[in-house]
């Protein structure tokens, strides 16, 4: 994501926190769909990140995620709502 003290044409990788020009980065779009750019606000990944993620399909996972609040709690919580949350059959990721 953009940092509001930096130039726009530097980024920071959400995975390790590097700090590059944004013409070394990947774009990252939660939502899995990152050819439909309206509206939206994408985050970066460094190349050796992005080499280093699966890039296999993960339908339904970044929104379950979103619903469990990752990054915005501690890791025994987030689990715990995790689970709770894929036990719900509504909440299945393929």
């Amino acid at each position: 994501m953009f940092s509001n003290t930096q130039s726009t044409r530097e980024v920071t990788c959400i995975a390790c926190g590097e700090t590059l020009p944004r013409s070394e980065a990947r774009e990252y779009d939660k939502y899995g769909n990152r050819w439909e750019r309206s509206g939206k606000e994408f985050e970066f990944l460094c190349k050796a990140c992005d080499n280093a993620s699966s890039h296999l399909p993960r339908d339904g996972l970044e929104e379950l995620l979103v619903r469990a609040n990752a990054g915005e709690r501690d890791t025994r919580s987030f689990l715990r709502r995790y689970l709770a949350l894929v036990s719900d059959s509504d909440s299945a990721v393929e």
